[in-house]
């Protein structure tokens, strides 16, 4: 796909993932809309992207975590006078404890953060998209989608409900140049652990695997609803289809659940 000039919208860009995102967008071309909390991060962040490319880049400082906040989204994005080309869905947070000891408010958040808004904001610009006969969407799911997870029970719920979503919406697309893709990463180097209060259980991937995996599912000749990150992580969500659920519940617990 050619994204020279196209404009790519991206959630939580100020670290990981998403600024990971917001440097190989720009490699390629596009101009950048960053959303995240942190508005002076995010400004820094614009200054040090077009020292480097010629590109132009808007920033906007927003809380995705509340149920109105896709529709302030796009209407801070029309008040710029822009379209969404590409849109990178990539805000979310996980919590590790029991739901019992959950704080219920931060739970909530946790679920819209990560299943509402996504929703919300792939409904808002797939018109537009199909009407131009061009667009992206990525969802960002994760390895946790695959199997129940003790301790990040709302977590790995709200991802699995991303990559069903995701993986339906591409099938309402086929047929189009609307390419829709959910990506599941693995362990990332991010700040995903420290926010959750988690260690991981293994060592961390770069962020780098995460865009590498997004730019080749979206250069091949034929789409693919989803990806996994690695050939490990593949492997491992293959065989939980095969292991008793009773087995893998148990075996995530003891990764994540605290006592």
């Amino acid at each position: 796909m050619d994204f020279k000039g196209k404009t790519a919208v991206i959630t939580g860009a100020s670290s990981g993932i998403g600024l990971a995102y917001a440097h190989e967008f720009a490699k390629r071309g596009s101009n950048l809309v960053l959303v995240a909390r942190r508005g002076d991060v995010l400004d820094k962040i614009a200054t040090d992207i077009k020292a480097i490319y010629a590109v132009k880049i808007e920033t906007i400082e927003l809380d995705l975590s509340t149920l109105d906040s896709g529709q302030k989204l796009m209407d801070a994005i029309a008040k710029k006078k822009l379209s969404t080309d590409i849109l990178i869905n990539n805000a979310g947070f996980g919590t590790n404890q029991r739901v019992a000891k959950e704080d219920r408010k931060k739970i909530q958040q946790e679920i819209v953060l990560n299943v509402a808004t996504l929703v919300d904001l792939s409904a808002a610009v797939l018109p537009g998209m199909l009407s131009r006969d061009y667009g992206v969407i990525v969802n960002i799911a994760s390895t946790a989608s695959f199997q129940p997870v003790p301790g990040m029970a709302v977590y790995a719920a709200t991802k699995s409900f991303v990559r069903s979503f995701t993986e339906a919406l591409w099938g309402e697309t086929v047929g189009t140049n609307v390419r829709v893709l959910a990506v599941s990463p693995g362990a990332t180097a991010t700040e995903f652990f420290k926010v959750a209060g988690a260690s991981p259980a293994g060592g961390l991937a770069p962020v780098s695997e995460v865009v590498d995996a997004t730019f080749k599912a979206l250069a091949a000749r034929t789409s693919k609803p989803s990806v996994i990150v690695g050939s490990q992580n593949a492997a491992m969500a293959t065989i939980t289809r095969f292991v008793p659920k009773k087995a893998v519940i148990k075996i995530a617990g003891k990764l994540f659940l605290h006592e």
